[in-house]
C-alpha cells in the first residue's frame, strides 16, 4: 500500500517546465528520500502533493485515492524556507500553530511540553522567538510541524542550519516518528545525509525521475565487487594477488582493496591472510547515493 503515488506529474512555469511526467510511489511507514541537486523539481513536487499548487498534468493519489483537500489535513509540512514570529513567546507561537492544526488546547499543552523536553527547548518556552538561534528556532518548527500528528510528514531540507549534534537528534527523532507509523517523504540534495535513515528513494534530475527503488536493492544492482580488508600490519601481497590490490595507510591501519565477482576467491584471501595477520575488519564497499546519481547522469548524457 503506497500512502503516496504520483502519475505522470507535469508542472510548467512560464519557459521553465519542473516537471516533466514524474511518477513515484511511497509505501506506507516509509521514509521515501527525493533526492536530486537545487532546481531539480523536487520543491515543485511536494508543494503539489500538498495541494499548494496543481499541476498542469497528471495526478496525486492519497491512500489509493485522488488527493482532496481536506486529505492536507493529514500532512505536516516543513518547507525549506522556515518564518516564525520573531516578536511573539515560543510556547505561546507553538500552541497557536497546534490548535490551526485542530489539536484542543489541553492536548497541544501536553503535547509541546514533551516535544520541548525531547528536543532540548524547554527554557525557551517563555523566551521570545527572536531571542532563539537559527537551530532553535527551526526545532521549533519541527515541533509544530508534527504536533497534529499526521500520517504523512514532509520534511524539506529538514537539517539544513544544524550542527551534527542537533542532526542526529532530528533523525533519531525522524526514525521514531517512522516506527509510531508515520511516512515520511525527505527531500534534500545533500545525498549523504540519507544513507542512515532512508528505506525507499527517487533520484530527480533536470525535472525527470532518473530512478526509484529500495535504497539497498539500488546499492546492491550498481555494487562494483570491490571488497577491503582492514590489518594492523602487513607483510606484503601475496603471489595470486599482487597485481589486484591496492593498499593504502589509515589511522595505523592497512587498508587493502581488490576487485574480483567470485566470492569463494575474496574469502579464500580473507583465510590467508587472517592465517597471518591482525584483521581488523572485512567488507564488501557498497556505492554511496551520491556515487550512484553521478553513474546514473552521466549514463543519460552519454545515451
Amino acid at each position: 500500500m503506497n500512502t503516496i503515488e504520483t502519475r505522470d506529474i507535469v508542472k510548467r512555469y512560464a519557459n521553465h517546465t519542473a516537471l516533466k511526467k514524474v511518477s513515484i510511489q511511497v509505501p506506507k511507514g516509509s521514509i521515501y528520500g527525493l533526492l536530486g541537486p537545487n532546481g531539480a523539481g523536487k520543491t515543485s513536487l511536494i508543494r503539489i502533493i500538498n495541494r499548494i499548487t496543481a499541476p498542469d498534468e497528471g495526478e496525486v493519489l492519497f491512500n489509493g485515492k485522488a488527493l482532496r483537500q481536506n486529505d492536507v489535513e493529514r500532512i505536516g509540512y516543513l518547507p525549506e524556507e522556515r518564518g516564525l514570529y520573531k516578536k511573539m513567546k515560543t510556547g505561546e507561537q507553538a500552541l497557536y500553530l497546534a490548535q490551526l492544526k485542530g489539536v484542543d488546547e489541553k492536548t497541544a499543552k501536553e503535547r509541546l511540553k514533551k516535544w520541548f523536553v525531547r528536543l532540548n527547548i524547554t527554557d525557551w518556552w517563555d523566551k521570545k522567538v527572536e531571542e532563539l538561534s537559527k537551530g532553535m528556532q527551526q526545532k521549533v518548527q519541527f515541533i509544530t510541524t508534527v504536533i497534529h500528528e499526521p500520517e504523512l510528514l514532509i520534511f524539506d531540507e529538514p537539517f539544513s542550519g544544524f550542527d551534527p549534534i542537533n542532526v542526529n537528534i532530528l533523525k533519531e527523532e525522524i526514525l521514531r516518528l517512522r516506527d509510531e507509523g508515520a511516512t515520511i517523504i525527505f527531500s534534500t540534495h545533500n545525498m549523504a545525509s540519507v544513507e542512515e535513515i532512508c528505506d525507499h528513494i527517487a533520484l530527480i534530475n533536470k525535472s525527470e525521475k532518473i530512478l526509484e527503488g529500495k535504497l539497498n536493492e539500488i546499492r546492491e544492482s550498481f555494487k562494483s565487487n570491490l571488497y577491503e580488508i582492514k590489518i594492523r600490519d602487513f607483510g606484503g601481497f601475496t603471489p595470486e594477488f599482487e597485481n589486484e590490490i591496492t593498499e593504502k595507510k589509515d589511522q595505523g591501519l592497512h587498508r587493502l582493496s581488490f576487485s574480483t565477482d567470485d566470492g569463494d576467491k575474496a574469502r579464500a584471501f580473507l583465510a590467508e591472510i587472517a592465517a597471518k595477520e591482525h584483521v581488523v575488519d572485512f567488507r564488501e564497499i557498497y556505492p554511496s547515493v551520491n556515487d550512484i546519481f553521478l553513474s546514473k547522469t552521466s549514463e543519460k548524457a552519454h545515451s
